[in-house]
C-alpha cells in the first residue's frame, strides 16, 4: 500500500519517519552488517541500528498510546501527541537504546533534530525552514559527540545531508529528498577517504544506514521510495573483499595510516586494539561527563558520548572494562552495562584462535523488572534482560539474550503481559536461527519466580516447559502502584496519587495508603486459597509494610507461608505472588 505523505513536520510524521525507517533497517540489515569493516569488522552494525531505531519507534508509539488511553478518562475529544512530546520520545527511545558505535552516533543525530523540533518558546519548527535547521543540528551535535571524529564515516554522511538540505528551497518534502541526495553522494565517496573501505571494496556501513533512515524521511512526506544511486548500491551491495589495484606490498604502510589517523576516533582500525567494547547508561551532571570524556579517551578509543539533561549514552572501546565501567560510577550511576568481547575472526582478534564455547543444552530466558530480581533469576540459572520503568524492552534485546545463553533449547519468559508480542517476535526469530525456543505468557515476575522454581534441565524439553507453564499459570499475580493520572478503573475513578491494587492486571482496590491497600489485595487473593505468597518490596515501599503483611497471613492464614525478596527500581511498589 502507498504511503500517504505527511504535510508538515507534525507527531504523526514523527511517527510515520520512525516506523519506516525500522522497516527500511530490516531490509538493510544483512547487507549493512556484511559491509560492516570500520571501526571493526564485527559485523552487526546493520544490527546496532535497526535495534536503537526500534527503541525510538517504540517509545513514540508509547506516548501515542498514553494520549489515547488518557483520552477515555473524562469523555473528552481524543487528544493527539504534540510535535515536541513525538519527537522527545524519539530521541529518548533512540539514546535508551543505542547499540554499538554507530546505533550511539544515529542516537545523538535523532537527539539533535528533537532539540530543534521540540525547541521551548518557540513556533514549532514543522515546515521545510525547520526541516533544515533539525539536519544541521543534528550533523552538529553529532560530531560533536566524537571524541576524534574522523572523514568517511556517518559524520561525513550526515554533515552531507545537513550541508544539501541547506541549499534546498521549498516544503518538507523537497529538504527531505535534498538532505537523501547530498547523502547518498558522500555515502559514495566513503572509500576514498578511508582506506580501509577502499581495501574492502564498500562503503561506510554507518553511513549506509543513515541513508536507509533518510530515504524514510523522503518517503514520510513524499510518500516515494527513493533508490540508491548506482554506484552507491553496487558498492554497498557487494560483500566481497577486493584488494584494490596497485596495493600489493603497500597493505602494512595502509595499516599504519588507518591506525594513526583512526585511533581514538569514531573508530579504530588494525590488529591489536582494545580487546572489549563497553556501553552504558549514566546519570550524571554535565561537568562530571566531561571529566568523564577525559578519562575513558585516555583509557581507549571509539569514544561516543551522548545524551544530555541528566542522561547519557557511553560507548568506548578499552582493554580494561572494569576501569571504564568504574569511571562511570565516579561520574555518576551507571546501569544497564553491557560489555562485549570482539571475538574471534574481528578486527582485534584475528591473530589469536581458540575453539568456539560449547553450547547447553538448556537455558532459561527472563525480563525482570529490577536489579534485585535480576540477581535472584540470574542465581537460578537464568539469563536475565532488565526492563526499567516507561523502558520496555524491544525485541532485539530478547534476541540478543537468547543468543547469549548459548543454548540449544531456551525457555522465554516475558513476565509482563504487555511484551507478549515482543517476546513472541524474539522467538520466532530465534528459531530461525535454529534455536528451539519456548514461549511461557508469565504476566508478572512472580509467575516467573514459579515457573523457575519447577525447572530442571535433567528432563525432556517438552516435559519440562510443562510443567513450568503449569506453575505459572497457578499463581495468582498483583501489584501495588500510585496512579499517575485521574482514570476510569474497574473498581471506579482514581485520581493521580491514588494506590492502587491490581490483581490478575485489573485494578480491584483504590486507596490512599499502601499498607492498607496492601492487606486489602492480599485478602481478595487469599480468600480462593493459597499455600505461599511472595511478596518483592520496590524502592519505594514504604518501611514496613513486608512485615506487617507477613504478620498478617500467619494471623489469619495459618497454613500459608511467605517469602520477601527486594526487587530494586521495579516500578512498582509490592508485586504479590499466591501460589
Amino acid at each position: 500500500m502507498a504511503q500517504v505523505p505527511q504535510t508538515f513536520f507534525d507527531a504523526l510524521a514523527v511517527r510515520t519517519w520512525c516506523g519506516l525507517a525500522l522497516t527500511a533497517l530490516g531490509r538493510a540489515r544483512e547487507e549493512i552488517d556484511a559491509i560492516n569493516v570500520y571501526p571493526v569488522a564485527d559485523g552487526d552494525t546493520g544490527t546496532n541500528l535497526y535495534l536503537t531505531v526500534e527503541s525510538a519507534a517504540t517509545a513514540v508509539e508509547a506516548v501515542f498510546a498514553g494520549y489515547e488511553f488518557g483520552s477515555c478518562s473524562g469523555g473528552a475529544s481524543v487528544e493527539k501527541p504534540s510535535l515536541a512530546d513525538a519527537s522527545r520520545a524519539m530521541a529518548h527511545g533512540a539514546l535508551i537504546g543505542a547499540r554499538g558505535n554507530s546505533g550511539t552516533i544515529l542516537a545523538q543525530l535523532l537527539r539533535g533534530m528533537a532539540q530543534v523540533l521540540a525547541a521551548e518558546g518557540e513556533a514549532p519548527h514543522t515546515d521545510g525552514d525547520g526541516l533544515r535547521l533539525a539536519l544541521r543540528q543534528a550533523a552538529d551535535s553529532a560530531r560533536l559527540a566524537v571524541a576524534h571524529p574522523v572523514e568517511g564515516t556517518v559524520l561525513s554522511v550526515a554533515s552531507a545531508a545537513a550541508d544539501a538540505a541547506g541549499g534546498a528551497e521549498g516544503d518538507c518534502g523537497t529538504v527531505a529528498r535534498a538532505a537523501y541526495q547530498g547523502a547518498c553522494a558522500a555515502l559514495a565517496a566513503t572509500p576514498g577517504q578511508l582506506a580501509v573501505l577502499e581495501r574492502a571494496g564498500v562503503v561506510d556501513a554507518g553511513g549506509r544506514g543513515l541513508v536507509a533512515v533518510l530515504a524514510a524521511l523522503v518517503e514520510t512526506f513524499t510518500g516515494e521510495t527513493p533508490g540508491l544511486s548506482a554506484a552507491v548500491s553496487a558498492s554497498a551491495g557487494s560483500h566481497t573483499r577486493v584488494q584494490p589495484a596497485g596495493a600489493a606490498g603497500t597493505a602494512d604502510a595502509e595499516d599504519a595510516e588507518d591506525c594513526a589517523d583512526g585511533a581514538g576516533a569514531d573508530g579504530a582500525d588494525g590488529e591489536g586494539g582494545p580487546a572489549f567494547e563497553v556501553i552504558y547508561l549514566l546519570e550524571a551532571e554535565d561537568a562530571a561527563v566531561a571529566r568523564l570524556r577525559q578519562r575513558l579517551d585516555a583509557l581507549g578509543d571509539s569514544l561516543v558520548v551522548v545524551g544530555g539533561d541528566g542522561l547519557w549514552n557511553v560507548h568506548v572501546h578499552v582493554d580494561d572494562a572494569g576501569a571504564a565501567v568504574e569511571a562511570g560510577v565516579e561520574a555518576g550511576r551507571p546501569y544497564r552495562i553491557r560489555i562485549t568481547h570482539f571475538g574471534v575472526g574481528d578486527a582485534h582478534t584475528r591473530g589469536g584462535e581458540r575453539p568456539p564455547r560449547e553450547r547447553v543444552q538448556r537455558a532459561v530466558v527472563a525480563v525482570v523488572p529490577g536489579e534485585g530480581l535480576a540477581g535472584l533469576y540470574t542465581e537460578a540459572g537464568a539469563t536475565t534482560v532488565l526492563a526499567r520503568p516507561g523502558e520496555p524492552p524491544v525485541s532485539g534485546e530478547l534476541v540478543e539474550a537468547v543468543r547469549r545463553a548459548h543454548a540449544r533449547e531456551v525457555v522465554l519468559l516475558p513476565n509482563d503481559a504487555d511484551l507478549r508480542h515482543t517476546a513472541a517476535a524474539a522467538a520466532e526469530q530465534a528459531r530461525t536461527e535454529g534455536i528451539r525456543v519456548a514461549l511461557i505468557p508469565t504476566r508478572s515476575a512472580v509467575q516467573g519466580i514459579a515457573a523457575l522454581a519447577v525447572h530442571e534441565p535433567g528432563r525432556r524439553f517438552d516435559e519440562d516447559v510443562v510443567s513450568m507453564t503449569s506453575a505459572a499459570g497457578a499463581t495468582r499475580y498483583a501489584e501495588v502502584v500510585v496512579a499517575e493520572r485521574q482514570s476510569w478503573t474497574m473498581a471506579g475513578i482514581c485520581q493521580a496519587g491514588d494506590v492502587l491494587g491490581l490483581v490478575d492486571g485489573d485494578v480491584a482496590v483504590i486507596g490512599s495508603d499502601v499498607t492498607a491497600t496492601a492487606e486489602s489485595v492480599l485478602n481478595r487473593m487469599l480468600s480462593a486459597g493459597g499455600e505461599l505468597v511472595t511478596l518483592v518490596l520496590g524502592d519505594e515501599a514504604p518501611e514496613g509494610v513486608a512485615e506487617h503483611l507477613e504478620a498478617r497471613v500467619r494471623e489469619a492464614y495459618l497454613a500459608v507461608d511467605t517469602v520477601v525478596y527486594r526487587g530494586g527500581r521495579q516500578g512498582a511498589l509490592l508485586l504479590i505472588g499466591v501460589e
